[in-house]
């Protein structure tokens, strides 16, 4: 099997490779690397920056403002993304609601909406757990209530990621009671700063502000951002969790953490002289963690292959949430091996931004942040039961 890229696409990283190193603004890849939050302006500034490139929107169809690009040249930029320290794009927008509005939506919609996502000036958060209903999402019980044209919303999301920057939330809500758990459900945009919205944040065991509770209370939006049709929402929520299911890829990030262990394997921190990378257990490790990852992009090659004749990744992409949630905490649990000693003690000072280890602390913070990975965006569990179903036929 042949796995490299035609000249043109080799040619076509050099130029990314090249405006990543040169125009994109420095002082945020400083901060990003080095694991520290990064305030809503710079959020906007780092994605504004792709946006004017034209290069935020990179799967979405030429006819909605996305650059025309195929398979290849998509995954290379997101390798050089990643490979160049750039924050991850903030996939609520660009990647989640923003193909449900120019499939679903109204022109007044994709008119009123598309533009800011596409150019990265307006952020978005995604409104669907709650706390009676995270795997089990069917089960949501936020309302909407429609009266002389406007909806009122009450009740409570939960693990809302990037809610602190958003200025919009898209959200499932139960606009009638069916006998189905998914019928009845409908799929409705409001302003994150709307009269009778709180976010209160949830800080995790990583020590970072990534989640938040969002309460309503009484909200009122017009009936106009609901998209599509009443009742339909979980047909619409089904599409966008292709998408997100298959953005856990992120196959650059977990190059970089490979790299980064076999480099600390390499050394000696201790002055003891002893190589971790010479110890047979831990070298075969870190060899089943690289092949794990060149399985997951052969994996992400055919789901994405696939789409690009679909329109959507589908069922297929539980099986890439699975192999990249995996494949994270195994790498993670490696990075934590080779810390050893030093992880611990630096971590409390990492947790509170303030960590004078340096690595030690950040790789702790992140094997704990991966422990959720196989949870969240559907459990590893339903994941499992969605393709032995919907996949396999069983």
């Amino acid at each position: 099997m042949d796995l490299s890229f035609s000249p043109e696409i080799e040619a076509f990283r050099t130029k990314v490779r090249t405006w990543f190193e040169t125009d994109f603004p420095k002082d945020i890849i400083r901060k990003y690397k080095a694991g520290l939050p990064l305030t809503t302006e710079e959020v906007r500034r780092s994605e504004m920056a792709l946006g004017q490139k034209g290069w935020l929107a990179t799967a979405w169809p030429e006819e909605y403002g996305g650059p025309g690009w195929g398979i290849e040249e998509q995954y290379v930029f997101d390798e050089e993304l990643e490979r160049a320290g750039v924050p991850t794009v903030t996939p609520m927008g660009v990647i989640y609601v923003g193909p449900v509005i120019y499939t679903f939506g109204s022109d007044e919609q994709k008119e009123r909406w598309l533009p800011g996502i596409r150019d990265g000036s307006v952020g978005w958060a995604q409104g669907y757990s709650e706390p009676g209903a995270g795997s089990d999402l069917a089960s949501l019980q936020f309302s909407a209530k429609l009266d002389n044209g406007t909806y009122t919303l009450n009740g409570h999301k939960i693990w809302t990621s990037a809610a602190q920057h958003a200025d919009w939330i898209f959200l499932l809500a139960r606009t009638s009671q069916e006998d189905k758990k998914q019928k009845g459900i409908s799929f409705i945009c409001c302003p994150i700063d709307a009269p009778g919205v709180t976010v209160k944040p949830i800080i995790t065991i990583d020590g970072n502000h990534v989640l938040n509770e969002v309460f309503f209370e009484d909200v009122k939006v017009p009936e106009d951002n609901r998209i599509g049709e009443a009742g339909k929402g979980w047909t619409y929520s089904q599409y966008l969790l292709g998408f997100e299911r298959t953005s856990y890829a992120r196959i650059g990030g977990k190059r970089a953490m490979l790299r980064h262990i076999r480099d600390v394997a390499m050394s000696t921190p201790d002055g003891s002289g002893e190589r971790l990378i010479d110890d047979e257990g831990f070298a075969r490790r870190l060899t089943e963690a690289e092949m794990a990852v060149d399985g997951l992009e052969m994996t992400v090659f055919r789901v994405l292959s696939a789409a690009a004749r679909g329109g959507s990744p589908g069922d297929a992409a539980s099986t890439v949430k699975i192999l990249a949630t995996t494949t994270h905490q195994q790498i993670t649990e490696l990075m934590v091996d080779a810390a050893g000693a030093c992880a611990q003690p630096h971590f409390s000072f990492w947790a509170g931004q303030n960590d004078p280890g340096g690595s030690p602390g950040r790789d702790m913070a992140t094997y704990f942040a991966g422990r959720a990975q196989s949870i969240y965006g559907g459990t590893n569990e339903i994941q499992r039961t969605i393709i032995a179903r919907k996949v396999l036929g069983l």
